[in-house]
């Protein structure tokens, strides 16, 4: 993986948002979600485990907390100093592009969770050519895990925010998406 700074357009999301993916309302399920995790892919301890996406480290902390070696990626300097700051023992983590990681079968499981990378590649401004940049990323998650190895990933659907519409909220059942807008620094 290639250490890069904050260029990509959700350095800016990251920036805002920052420590408040750390807030209990967020974290709540994590210690579930890797219950859920560890069970449906027949996880050890002493594993070796790459997360992909991983935001402020929420799930390769924990993962780490339970006996696993985590290497956490995203694309968000900002995320990844705040994963580094409170990583217990097992856990690193390294700002790069998903669609640009350079593992090749070193890990018996793959996570990409709560979004993760899967869906964010690209986006306003990107300028990188690449016609289908979440294929790419699936390429890469393949391709990082060892032969046997697990694969868990997260995406999210439209079809699941309809439960959490607000009245200035859109949502085009057709096209399956919700258009919503949300105020970011008064603008």
């Amino acid at each position: 993986v290639v250490e890069r700074g904050g260029s990509h357009w959700f350095e800016e999301v990251a920036d805002h948002l920052g420590a408040a993916y750390l807030r209990y309302s967020f974290t709540y399920g994590t210690v579930h979600e890797v219950d859920a995790i560890v069970a449906a892919l027949g996880l050890r301890s002493g594993q070796r485990i790459l997360d992909v996406g991983c935001g402020p480290g929420r799930h390769a902390h924990e993962l780490a907390r339970r006996g696993f070696s985590v290497v956490g990626v995203d694309v968000s300097s900002t995320f990844i100093n705040l994963a580094r700051r409170e990583a217990p023992d097992g856990a690193s983590f390294v700002v790069g592009d998903a669609r640009r990681m350079d593992f090749e079968a070193e890990f018996d499981a793959v996570i990409s969770l709560c979004q993760g990378a899967f869906g964010l590649a690209g986006g306003p401004g990107a300028d990188d050519g690449v016609v289908d940049p979440d294929g790419v990323i699936l390429e890469r998650i393949v391709a990082a895990a060892k032969p046997g190895g697990g694969v868990a990933m997260s995406a999210f659907s439209a079809y699941f925010q309809v439960r959490f519409l607000e009245d200035h909220d859109d949502f085009d059942a057709d096209a399956g998406v919700n258009l919503e807008r949300t105020v970011l620094r008064g603008v």
